[in-house]
């Protein structure tokens, strides 16, 4: 039944919302689909046939689950009783398709001289967060932005479920494992990235930082792992820096919030806000530096902005390690500033 949309490059995510609605996002915009299950034990059939290769499964004691399909697709399901809808699949496929430069520019997601600029940011190893709001593309900015590290380093990544495809050749992939039936066996982000840590990684790129991994990995960029990158669930940079702090509170360690603050303002130099129209369109909106503190108070910069006529601009501020470029004897030129 859901075969046509499996199949369908330019279908990027399916719903299942019990027997009768099915739900499909394709070119941005949600659509409904005619066709339906006849009835429940079929849901759970489709299910379940999905499921048993993975060696993943649900059912009372363990109600919902997290997937990895085998072309990188992610599936999760959630059954009743915490489903009052019946059972709920959700598969955001992934696309084989890596998207380019060009691409985003000629889809009007960023201009030239935000392209130049990051690229020239990733290459000198300035820590960045992508942060947005769910399908704003925050994983498919973050895969593309990895694309300008150096085939020389070595690249750990870390994620929930395993959605990144890096095209260097000397990449490490991580994947959490959820715990069984009895609590027991699981592997979380944090518990990798402490790992990540003794693997000599020159980069460590986490998909998602939702919890108390996100101290952890601040350290790391403090502590000579630079250049490494992740996307935080925000809507704007201020929102960001926000979820920032209430993450780190999350690590379990009761730190004054000053000394969160410094730890952020000393370890994070870009942070890319990237938001969905409501037409489908995908733009990054802001490219800030963080500057330092004032008080109390995290300082940013804008470098870079969309203004409310969906047009980029430059604010013709110079970010702090334009001077480090010439000194590494790095080309580029200051017009992408003006």
């Amino acid at each position: 039944m859901l075969e046509n949309l499996l199949h369908d490059e330019s279908v990027s995510e399916i719903m299942v919302n019990g027997t009768s609605h099915i739900y499909f996002e394709k070119e941005g915009k949600l659509r409904k689909c005619d066709a339906r299950f006849t009835n429940i034990s079929d849901i759970y059939q489709f299910i379940e046939t999905i499921l048993q290769p993975l060696g993943r499964q649900v059912n009372i004691e363990i109600p919902y689950t997290d997937a990895r399909l085998p072309d990188g697709s992610r599936m999760n399901v959630i059954i009743p009783p915490l489903s009052l809808t019946g059972p709920m699949v959700t598969i955001r496929k992934f696309s084989s398709r890596f998207i380019n430069g060009n691409a985003f520019i000629e889809s009007g997601s960023l201009s030239s001289e935000m392209l130049e600029f990051l690229a020239l940011a990733i290459r000198l190893k300035k820590n960045i967060i992508v942060s947005g709001g769910t399908g704003s593309g925050k994983t498919t900015l973050l895969n593309f932005l990895s694309s300008f590290i150096s085939e020389t380093e070595r690249i750990i990544t870390i994620e929930d479920i395993a959605e990144l495809r890096l095209l260097q050749e000397h990449v490490a992939r991580l994947e959490t494992r959820p715990p069984d039936a009895n609590g027991a066996l699981g592997s979380t982000i944090r518990q990798l990235l402490v790992n990540a840590l003794r693997m000599r990684p020159d980069r460590i790129i986490i998909g998602e930082c939702r919890g108390g991994e996100t101290l952890d990995m601040l350290q790391a960029m403090n502590t000579g792992h630079c250049g490494s990158m992740t996307t935080v669930h925000a809507n704007s940079p201020r929102d960001c820096l926000k979820r920032l702090e209430t993450m780190v509170l999350m690590s379990g360690f009761d730190l004054p919030l000053r000394a969160i603050r410094d730890q952020i303002c000393s370890a994070v130099n870009l942070i890319v806000q990237v938001c969905r129209y409501a037409d489908g369109s995908r733009k990054i909106t802001d490219i800030s530096e963080i500057t330092g503190m004032e008080g109390e108070t995290i300082t940013s910069s804008p470098i870079f902005e969309c203004t409310h006529k969906g047009e980029f601009r430059a604010t013709q501020t110079i970010p702090s390690f334009m001077d480090e470029a010439r000194t590494k004897g790095i080309q580029f030129s200051m017009e992408m500033f003006r």
